[in-house]
C-alpha cells in the first residue's frame, strides 16, 4: 500500500509539472485559444465560399492576399524553431542567385530578321529548349508581324536594329539614326503592345558611332549592344555552315558570351550551323539567356578617327524635345490609383495596362477593391457587377457593357474584352461610366498615375 501511495503522488506531481511546462512554453510562442464564435464564423465563410464556387468563377483574383479572410480564426505566431530557420533559407537563396550570376552565360543574337528563316531558327531553339535575342528591322517586322508575335510568345527577346539597315542614312547624322530607331520601335509596339530599349547598330558601333550617338541613345533610355563572338555568317554571301561553326569555336570562351548571327534572307547556312553551335556551348556548361536592359552592355571601343566625318550635331532644343523625355518610356510602370464613389484603391504595376491611351484593368480586381460584388455566369459568358445601386452586365459574347438606370432605361457601351490568366480585362473608362461614375480627371506624377471619377 505504501508503494502504491508513493507512485500515485509521483504521478500527480508529474502531471502538474507537465501542465506548468505547457503553460510556460505555450505563452511565449503566442498560442491563443480560439472562441467558438470565431471558429463558427470562419467555418460559415468557408461554407459560403464553397457553395458560391459552383455558380461563380474567379475572373481576376487580386494578386495581393487579403488578410481579412484569415482574421476570423486568428493567426498563431511562428514557432521559434521555424522562425530561426528562415534566415538560413534566405542565405541559401542568395548564394544560389550569386552562383548563377557568376556562371557562364551565352546570349544567342540574330540580326536582320524577321524572314522565312526566322521560323526555322525558332523551331531549333524550341527543340533545344534555349532562348535568343532577335534584333529586327522595322520594315521586316512590318512585313512579318506574325513572326514577331511568335518570337515574343516563345519567350525570346526583341531588339531594335533600325528600320532599313541603310548605312548611308543611318550614319549621316544622329537625327537619321534616331528617326529609324523610333520608327521600328512604333512598329514593334503596334504588334506586341510593348517597346524594347535594346538597340544594335547595323555593322556594329565601331567606325559608325561617335560620342554623340552613344551619349544621346543612353540619355534616351536605350541600351546599345555589340557582340564579343562573331559567327562570321555575314562576311560574304553564302558562308558555309561548317565555317560558321568553326568561327564560333575558334573564339576564346568567356564567362559572358554574345554571339552574332543572322536570320535575315540568304542565311540558310546559319540555320544549319545553329544546332551545333548550341551543342558546343551546352558541352562547355553555358546557360542560355536573353539580353536585357538591366545588364551591362557589350560595346566596341570608340573609333578615334570617327570625328573626321564632321557630322552635324543636333541642337539643344531638338535634344530637349525628342531625346530627354524618351527615357520615361522605359521606366518601371507606376502604380495606378483609382478614386470613385468616395472610395480609393490602387493597382500595382503589372495589374493594369495602357493601350491606345486607355487603362485596361481586370474586372474583379478593380471592382472588389472598390467594394463591389462581381459574379460570373459560365452559361452566358457574362460578368455581373453590383456596386451600391448600380448594376452592370459585361457580356463578352456581344462585346457590350449594359447598365440599367433608376428610371428603367438601359444604356450600352461597346467595349473590347480581353482574357488574361483566366481574368476578364475591360477598359476602365467605360466600366466606370456604366457604373454611373464617369471619370473627371486622369493625371500622372513622378510616383503614380491617378484616375478620379464621380
Amino acid at each position: 500500500m505504501k508503494q502504491r501511495r508513493i507512485s500515485g503522488l509521483m504521478l500527480v506531481r508529474m502531471m502538474l509539472l507537465t501542465l506548468v511546462l505547457i503553460a510556460a512554453i505555450g505563452a511565449p510562442l503566442g498560442f491563443q485559444p480560439q472562441g467558438l464564435p470565431e471558429v463558427k464564423a470562419h467555418a460559415m465563410k468557408e461554407q459560403a465560399a464553397v457553395g458560391s464556387a459552383t455558380h461563380k468563377v474567379n475572373l481576376a483574383t487580386p494578386q495581393k492576399v487579403q488578410t481579412v479572410n484569415h482574421s476570423a480564426v486568428g493567426t498563431a505566431a511562428i514557432p521559434a524553431a521555424l522562425a530561426s530557420a528562415k534566415p538560413k533559407k534566405k542565405i541559401e537563396t542568395s548564394q544560389e542567385a550569386k552562383k548563377k550570376t557568376q556562371g557562364k552565360t551565352v546570349y544567342l543574337t540574330f540580326d536582320d530578321g524577321p524572314s522565312p528563316h526566322t521560323d526555322q531558327v525558332l523551331e531549333i531553339l524550341r527543340q533545344e529548349k534555349v532562348t535568343g535575342t532577335f534584333f529586327v528591322l522595322g520594315q521586316q517586322a512590318k512585313r512579318y508581324p506574325e513572326v514577331i508575335r511568335r518570337i515574343v510568345d516563345a519567350g525570346h527577346a526583341l531588339g531594335n536594329h533600325t528600320y532599313n539597315h541603310d548605312y548611308d542614312a543611318l550614319y549621316d547624322s544622329f537625327g537619321h539614326f534616331w528617326k529609324q530607331v523610333k520608327a521600328t520601335e512604333e512598329v514593334l509596339r503596334e504588334i506586341t503592345g510593348t517597346r524594347t530599349p535594346l538597340v544594335r547598330a547595323p555593322g556594329g558601333t565601331y567606325g559608325h558611332f561617335d560620342k554623340t550617338y552613344f551619349s544621346l541613345l543612353e540619355q534616351g533610355g536605350y541600351k546599345v549592344f555589340d557582340w564579343n563572338v562573331d559567327s562570321g555568317d555575314s562576311k560574304r554571301k553564302g558562308v558555309p555552315a561548317d565555317e560558321i561553326v568553326s568561327n564560333v569555336k575558334n573564339e576564346k570562351p568567356q564567362d559572358q558570351v554574345i554571339v552574332l548571327m543572322h536570320d535575315g534572307g540568304g542565311h540558310e547556312e546559319t540555320v544549319k550551323a545553329l544546332p551545333e553551335i548550341i551543342h558546343y556551348y551546352k558541352k562547355l556548361g553555358y546557360e542560355f539567356s536573353t539580353l536585357s536592359a538591366e545588364q551591362k552592355p557589350v560595346q566596341f571601343t570608340l573609333d578615334r578617327g570617327i570625328g573626321k566625318k564632321n557630322r552635324p550635331a543636333p541642337s539643344a532644343e531638338w535634344v530637349a524635345s525628342n531625346v530627354a523625355p524618351n527615357a520615361a518610356l522605359f521606366e518601371p510602370e507606376l502604380p495606378l490609383t483609382v478614386e470613385a464613389g468616395s472610395v480609393q484603391m490602387r493597382l500595382n504595376a503589372g495589374e493594369y495596362e495602357m493601350l491606345d491611351g486607355q487603362y485596361l484593368t481586370p474586372v474583379r480586381t478593380v471592382m472588389e477593391r472598390l467594394g463591389a460584388e462581381v459574379y460570373w455566369s459560365e452559361a452566358t459568358q457574362s460578368a455581373f457587377i453590383e456596386w451600391g445601386e448600380a448594376s452592370v452586365i459585361a457580356d463578352t459574347r456581344r462585346g457590350v457593357l449594359t447598365a440599367e438606370r433608376k428610371d428603367g432605361s438601359v444604356v450600352e457601351w461597346e467595349v473590347r474584352f480581353d482574357r488574361k490568366a483566366q481574368a476578364l480585362w475591360i477598359p476602365l473608362r467605360p466600366l466606370l461610366e456604366a457604373l454611373n461614375h464617369p471619370i473627371v480627371e486622369a493625371v500622372s506624377t513622378a510616383t503614380e498615375r491617378r484616375v478620379s471619377a464621380l
